[in-house]
């Protein structure tokens, strides 16, 4: 059970690099854009990106998960819980809060044409990036949590 258990801890910190290591540079990624053909691709590479966070991400809650299921004790543990409540809050906001705000803006990605970028872009990405800075806050409140594990 020892050696399963260091393997769930193993697959559980190599997803967190894989999903959350990309997951911190989303936003950077589209910020670089100064043009909509810079900004289309780098919406492109985004969404690349975004599938290493969400396989990393489904793995380590199933991992996570798994520790618990090991050792129960972790359940009555403030870090571990607060970590898992924090990390529930974090994926309901993907689709809760950033699909929405990222509906019009891939919509005007789509239907702009020329190469400048639109007013309109920068007032909505800025919506959306202040949550995905939200979201990148929470995620390192969780990285704390599993490594001090301070109550």
């Amino acid at each position: 059970m020892a050696i399963l258990y260091k393997i769930i801890v193993f697959i559980h910190i190599f997803s967190a690099i894989l999903g959350m290591g990309p997951g911190f540079i989303l936003t950077t990624v589209v910020k670089s854009g100064q043009t909509m053909t810079e900004l289309r691709h780098s919406y492109k590479i985004r969404h690349k990106l975004h599938i290493f966070v969400m396989v990393g991400g489904t793995l380590l809650l199933i991992t996570g998960l798994a520790m618990g299921w090991l050792n129960p004790s972790l359940f009555r543990m403030g870090w571990y819980v607060t970590s898992l409540v924090l990390f529930l809050a974090a994926l309901a906001i993907g689709p809760l809060v950033l699909s929405p705000r990222s509906k019009p803006v891939k919509e005007l990605l789509a239907t702009h044409e020329g190469d400048d970028i639109p007013d309109e872009y920068w007032q909505l990405s800025k919506i959306l990036f202040q949550f995905e800075n939200l979201e990148n806050v929470i995620f390192l409140i969780i990285i704390t949590l599993m490594i001090l594990k301070p109550f």
